[in-house]
């Protein structure tokens, strides 16, 4: 078996396998790598020592048995049999289902979250987009501060039960899609600083030096993450992947890291035969990201867009801190903007940003599958000082609404784990760092963020208490009772209706036709034959549609318009009409 690793800087260089010592020579060719032949079979322990330092994980670690600081293990990916083939499903006619697997079910594994792969069925999922999974310190997180790229959290099963997740997936028609961090590692158990030039001091973000993406050394940095990256498609058999924040990637280079790593998927697709996507995290409002690279832009197939989110969120709660500001001023004209625009900031001035912000979509060639559209999302509640869902202040008809509203929208509708059946279970900020600096550290800093802004440090939960992912996990006993059966049974006939009728998923933003009364609190919109319609406020509305239509789903029951065209809409309640 031969064993490698890019150590650019070491003058000597060893592998030590299961407990014995192997010389390293440099390779012939590939400058700074490494190579040592030595019998491996799967599960066998491993790292390297550079020079007289101590013996290190491999940074293309497959597995992690003890942890980010443990010795790494060999896996052999094809020892692995698959059961189920697969063609995958496209991004287009999507409906996706945010996952973290550490609470989706109390055991918190992989294993036990294929036990409710059913139950996402039968709602009419396409695709579940789980949260990251590469190792970090201890055993509950939320992921983002993964360090080995190519591994998965042995406490959530390992990389055999990642692969019994996606095969079970499979078997119900499900695809699935892995959020992937590249702008950061770490901090703790990140030896990569150890081997070479990973990080670089020419750029900052928020989490320190940047990932190495343009100055010296930086092609190998960018062939670790693409690679991994191609790892996760090919090897898990996954579908896609969701890219963390990718306004934070500092590149400067001509050709960048992100049309690299698209160009590399489309033609892995193309070798595999089966339909594969990049899904962006960006804050920039800039078109450009999901441009195809052919006309100018980065090539990514699609992106969160949380303009939509913010004027959803403010149209059903008032909300109006921060950066809900902008939205809260006139949160139905922001929300028909983002229904027919995509992006609320198109060259706007944004007040949290104190300066002009976005780029205006261009409708005519832009399709709407290339931005999802979602009403909860982890950052968006989880950021949350107590972690609190809509469902902890909204009433179920008003949940009912943002679940009309998303899943009737233009975007392809993205849902957060509990959603579905307005989940009363919080999801909190939580974490498990070995490291006691760190640790306090981290609870110091999030009381610090929240006190600023008026909140008591008591009522700002601890996230290194069990008890705040312990909160966090949802209650699979609260489907069955109500409210929240009746939401479920209202979500699964908007998804079925999506799924049903074409119009939902035309990607024509020019073709969606919107009016609203922002002081009524009522809004409707065209979806080619249908009509949605949406009364957020306490009283009963009348609503000229301008025209008859027969009702096909309804949250509160409602008469058929009149012969003058009216409807009369009851109060906090959502209806589907077909024209």
């Amino acid at each position: 078996m031969l064993f490698e690793v890019w150590a650019p800087n070491a003058d000597r260089t060893a592998l030590l396998l299961e407990g014995a010592t192997h010389p390293m020579t440099r390779h012939p060719v590939r400058a700074g790598w490494w190579l040592a032949e030595a019998e491996g079979h799967p599960g066998d322990r491993y790292g390297f020592v550079l020079d007289d330092g101590p013996v290190r994980p491999d940074p293309r670690s497959r597995r992690q048995p003890d942890g980010p600081d443990g010795l790494s293990a060999v896996v052999v990916h094809d020892t692995f049999t698959w059961q189920h083939p697969w063609a995958g499903r496209p991004l287009q006619r999507a409906v996706l289902y945010e996952l973290h697997v550490g609470t989706f079910t109390p055991e918190g594994t992989l294993d036990a979250a294929v036990q409710r792969l059913p139950h996402l069925a039968e709602l009419g999922i396409t695709h579940i987009e789980l949260m990251p999974v590469c190792p970090f310190p201890g055993r509950h997180g939320w992921g983002y501060e993964g360090v080995s790229l190519w591994a998965v959290h042995e406490p959530y099963g390992g990389p055999d039960a990642l692969k019994r997740f996606v095969d079970a997936a499979h078997a119900q028609g499900l695809g699935v899609v892995l959020d992937v961090v590249h702008n950061h590692l770490g901090p703790s158990g990140n030896h990569l600083p150890a081997f070479g030039p990973y990080f670089t001091d020419t750029h900052h973000t928020p989490w320190g030096s940047a990932v190495n993406l343009d100055a010296a050394g930086s092609d190998e940095v960018r062939a670790y993450l693409l690679e991994s990256a191609l790892a996760w498609l090919r090897d898990y058999r996954l579908d896609g992947l969701r890219l963390d924040a990718v306004h934070a990637l500092a590149d400067t280079r001509a050709f960048t890291f992100l049309e690299e790593l698209s160009t590399a998927v489309d033609v892995l697709a193309a070798e595999l035969g089966r339909p594969l996507f990049l899904v962006a995290e960006s804050d920039t409002c800039d078109p450009r990201t999901t441009t195809p690279r052919g006309e100018g832009g980065l090539g990514l197939h699609a992106q969160w867009n949380d303009d939509f989110h913010h004027a959803l969120h403010t149209a059903l709660t008032g909300e109006s801190q921060g950066y809900y500001a902008d939205f809260a001023r006139a949160p139905l004209s922001a929300l028909a903007k983002t229904l027919t625009r995509v992006f609320f900031h198109d060259g706007t001035y944004s007040s949290f940003r104190g300066r002009l912000h976005g780029r205006p979509v261009d409708r005519a060639r832009t399709p709407a599958h290339r931005f999802l559209g979602y009403a909860q999302t982890h950052d968006q509640i989880g950021n949350r000082a107590q972690g609190d869902r809509l469902s902890a202040s909204l009433s179920p008809g008003l949940l009912a609404c943002a679940a009309t509203l998303t899943l009737t929208s233009p975007f392809p509708p993205m849902l957060f784990m509990g959603e579905e059946w307005g989940a009363r279970t919080p999801w909190q900020f939580f974490t498990d760092h070995t490291d006691p600096d760190l640790a306090r550290a981290v609870r110091e800093g999030r009381r610090r963020e929240f006190t600023s802004h008026g909140w008591a440090a008591e009522d700002i939960p601890d996230p290194q208490d069990p008890a705040t992912r312990q909160r966090s996990c949802l209650d699979w006993t609260e489907p069955t009772g109500e409210p929240h059966a009746r939401l479920l049974a209202w979500y699964r006939e908007l998804i079925a209706l999506r799924h049903a009728r074409a119009d939902l998923t035309d990607p024509d933003l020019a073709a969606v036709k919107v009016a609203y009364d922002e002081e009524a609190r009522w809004l409707t919109y065209r979806r080619g034959d249908l009509r949605i319609v949406v009364n957020l406020s306490k009283e009963a509305v009348r609503i000229r549609l301008g025209g008859g239509g027969r009702v096909l789903a309804a949250w509160e029951p409602v008469g058929t318009p009149g012969a003058d065209g009216v409807l009369l809409m009851p109060p906090e309640s959502c209806a589907v009409l077909d024209r």
